[in-house]
């Protein structure tokens, strides 16, 4: 099976992992990574094991997402995110343009 891990780090990691796994389109779970907490920020793995419409969409989606949490919206804050395939390859949300969400989300098609 093919899917696509988000790691994502922050004291607001778990409701941002919550409102990732809302956008219409995407299909997965997640996970609370308790071993991985560092000084107290909170690590969590979103899977996401499916997408349903068109890649570009979502990953404009997740594009703004991610800047709407790094920006601290409704004052809840991430650090980091991370996407993992199942391939292998990485992609770091910091500075990912859109195209390139597109191409990592492509890999779960």
């Amino acid at each position: 099976m093919v899917n696509i891990q988000i790691e994502i780090q922050g004291r607001d990691a778990i409701a941002a992992t919550n409102e990732l796994l809302s956008i219409s389109g995407l299909s997965g779970s997640y996970e609370v990574e308790s071993e991985l907490e560092r000084e107290g920020t909170l690590v969590t793995i979103a899977t996401i094991i499916g997408i349903v419409g068109g890649t570009m969409a979502i990953a404009e989606q997740i594009r703004q997402w991610y800047k709407d949490y790094k920006s601290g919206k409704s004052d809840q804050k991430i650090e980091k995110v991370l996407i993992v395939t199942s391939q292998g390859k990485r992609l770091l949300l910091q500075d990912a343009t859109i195209e390139q969400i597109q191409q990592v989300l492509e890999d779960i098609n």
